[in-house]
């Protein structure tokens, strides 16, 4: 162990570096805590109330910006990436099979957060063998911080079009963490070409239009925040258009040019389970609660709770070709003790029928459900 006062912090900082890609990221960067060049684009964000019910991003911004809210005498934030994508997932054939459900490929496999905060954790137990007496604290997407304009700032990328970080070597199929330290370490060179240039790929492939302009996302738009974020009805309007996504959007990602060159991830921990990369949409909506709960253990997804997942199931039944087993799925369900599942069951059933090529509006099948409803219970 070696004195703070007679450290090479450039060789620590290289050290570091080092130290993390042995454990697994797949870049490490560092940068200062001065985020203040981000700020307006919060405030603006936030005042336009893009951030639709994530309520919790109004409180306090200002954390996001000041790192030593979170650890008192932070001096420099080491941001690391950890690639994620699973093999020979076939998104695309899974997006375009309607009867099909397509979950967003960081959430298929193992839940993140605990696992590269681990990770995390053990890369300051190495800086904490060599140095003495400095604080640290580890994020994985758990605390208010600018997670990808720190990682920008640490040189890991730059913020694309799409508003997600993006590297020329990995394109976006990672994972961002954060290692809080009050080691004076030198900092890295920000990228200062942005590699998006002239491409909209991703602002005219948005299945929702919620990519409003370079940079500018209005999440209430969304599908990875309609179907994870938002707690209540998902708008009508925008039903139609989530196509089979019942967990998340990826679309801005596979569209990306520089995500052909993207590595498949090393980590097993983020490989496929329980056939999510091409399960059926019939299949999933017949879970339970229980089931739904066991087979989302140490899934992202758990968060969801049984009620979202079967609301956002619907909907992508509902947008499925016409077919009598989707049909008599949903119709099985009709009396689910849920009054928002309820509705979004009743808008896909109204979905199918219309695409069978009945006659009658929206409004009459709706009223024919209901019928049918009393007439069984």
């Amino acid at each position: 162990m070696v004195s703070n006062t007679s450290l090479d912090f450039n060789a620590l900082a290289a050290d570091i570096k080092s130290w993390g890609l042995a454990l697994g990221f797949a870049a490490v960067g560092i940068c200062d805590i001065d985020l203040q060049a981000y700020s307006a684009d919060l405030e603006a964000f936030l005042a336009k109330g893009f951030h639709g019910e994530m309520a919790f991003m109004e409180r306090d911004p200002h954390y996001r910006t000041d790192a030593t809210h979170l650890l008192a005498g932070t001096l420099r934030i080491i941001s690391v990436r950890m690639n994620y994508l699973p093999p020979n997932t076939k998104m695309v054939k899974q997006l375009k099979n309607g009867k099909k459900a397509y979950i967003s490929r960081y959430a298929i496999g193992g839940d993140y957060h605990k696992f590269m905060r681990k990770r995390l954790a053990k890369l300051a137990m190495k800086i904490n063998e060599r140095v003495a007496g400095y604080g640290y604290r580890a994020i994985t997407d758990s605390a208010p911080l600018m997670e990808k304009p720190i990682a920008e700032k640490a040189g890991l990328g730059w913020i694309g079009k799409n508003t997600l970080l993006l590297n020329k070597e990995a394109g976006s199929w990672f994972f961002l963490g954060e290692l809080l330290t009050t080691l004076p370490l030198p900092v890295d060179t920000p990228v200062m070409n942005d590699g998006c240039q002239n491409c909209q790929a991703c602002l005219k492939i948005c299945p929702t239009g919620a990519l409003i302009n370079a940079k500018q996302i209005d999440a209430r738009r969304c599908i990875s925040y309609l179907t994870i974020e938002h707690k209540t009805a998902i708008p009508v309007e925008l039903r139609p258009l989530m196509g089979n996504r019942i967990y998340g959007c990826d679309d801005c990602q596979l569209i990306c040019p520089w995500n052909r060159y993207a590595p498949e991830t090393a980590e097993s921990h983020f490989h496929a389970r329980h056939d999510f990369d091409k399960a059926e949409l019939i299949d999933l909506f017949s879970w339970d609660e229980n089931t739904f709960l066991e087979k989302t253990i140490g899934s992202a997804m758990r968060r969801l709770g049984h009620s979202r997942w079967l609301r956002n199931i619907a909907v992508a039944l509902g947008n499925a070709p016409y077919d009598p087993a989707i049909v008599a799925a949903l119709e099985q369900r009709l009396n689910v003790d849920d009054t928002m599942v309820k509705e979004h069951i009743e808008w896909a059933l109204a979905a199918q029928l219309q695409k069978k090529g009945q006659d009658f509006t929206i409004d009459e099948k709706l009223k024919k459900i209901n019928e049918k409803l009393n007439e069984h219970y």
